[in-house]
């Protein structure tokens, strides 16, 4: 796009097309045009837009020589170009199937034949162009005692190294917390099992303490904790039989202390106490005619000065 002006070449023609006729009907730079809109010579409707004619060039020397210069007889070591089909389908030829693009039948839409396409291409390539480069005495490996000056630096390499290390050991401290935390949790869990284990054995001890002191068992296994000799891990499989009768405890206190008989439970009711009322008294038992005469009974306590002399003499 170029902005022409004919109203700004008559008025300030000196300033704006000083250097040559050929820039008068031609592009304004942004300065000339900062200029002109700073004097007010810029105004609507002065600018007209005008295109530019393309101009088409046909060097037509200049394309002959590079078709010259395409034409040079050069050896093939200076060309290293390879025209040629593609290697064989092993895998069709196996399976059977018919190659995709033997007979000019390649779909180009379809990515995968295309991509097999340039790859068996690429194979045959390879194979025809080594023994042509060991023809020429090319190297085609590199040696073992090969050194390649590096793109970055021995600084800028010892940085990367620096930070691989640097996100390897944090790697590795990420791992061993991990690690901790695991056992940490494995151990409290074997040390709540632990005391889960002592608590119930603590419990059973006193339970077997408390059977012994009321003579429900003349054991005393309890005492030697978790040691089981030989005989009874051979037959703690066996259950011993409850012994009928007073234990051995019971047997000595009663030859002590001589028994008895039952002491609870004496003054409970029967069936027969309940029916029987032969020694029922109503005057008795309704406190009638307990008292005779006039004061009835006294009491019998003596009184306050007795008791001190009873008190002195004790």
């Amino acid at each position: 796009m170029v902005l022409y002006s004919p109203a700004m070449e008559s008025a300030d023609e000196e300033s704006l097309h000083s250097q040559s006729s050929e820039e008068e009907g031609g592009e304004l730079s942004d300065g000339e045009l900062q200029e002109a809109f700073t004097k007010g010579l810029l105004k609507p409707g002065m600018n007209v837009l005008a295109e530019k004619s393309k101009k088409f060039v046909n060097n037509v020397a200049g394309l002959r020589q590079c078709l010259a210069d395409f034409r040079r007889d050069l050896p093939w070591v200076e060309r290293l170009d390879m025209t040629n089909p593609p290697a064989a389908d092993v895998l069709s030829k196996a399976e059977g199937k018919v190659p995709a693009g033997t007979n000019g039948e390649l779909d180009a839409d379809d990515d995968f034949q295309r991509e097999m396409f340039f790859y068996r291409q690429g194979q045959a390539t390879v194979l025809e162009a080594l023994p042509l480069l060991k023809v020429h005495n090319i190297a085609t490996k590199r040696p073992d005692d090969y050194f390649a000056e590096m793109a970055k630096s021995d600084q800028q390499m010892q940085k990367i190294r620096q930070k691989l290390l640097t996100k390897q050991m944090i790697l590795e401290r990420s791992e061993k917390a991990k690690k901790l935390r695991e056992q940490r949790k494995f151990g409290k869990k074997v040390q709540v099992a632990v005391i889960q284990k002592r608590q119930k054995e603590k419990k059973a001890m006193m339970s077997a303490v408390k059977k012994y002191q009321k003579g429900m068992t003349d054991k005393l296994d309890f005492l030697e904790g978790d040691q089981k000799t030989a005989k009874n891990s051979s037959d703690g499989s066996k259950k011993a039989a409850p012994k009928k009768g007073p234990n051995a405890k019971r047997k000595f206190k009663d030859q002590k202390f001589g028994f008895g008989g039952k002491k609870s439970g004496k003054k409970w009711n029967t069936k027969e106490s309940f029916n029987d009322v032969s020694g029922f008294r109503a005057k008795t038992a309704h406190d009638k005619g307990a008292r005779k005469g006039k004061g009835g009974n006294k009491n019998k306590r003596p009184g306050k000065s007795v008791r001190r002399k009873m008190k002195g003499r004790s």
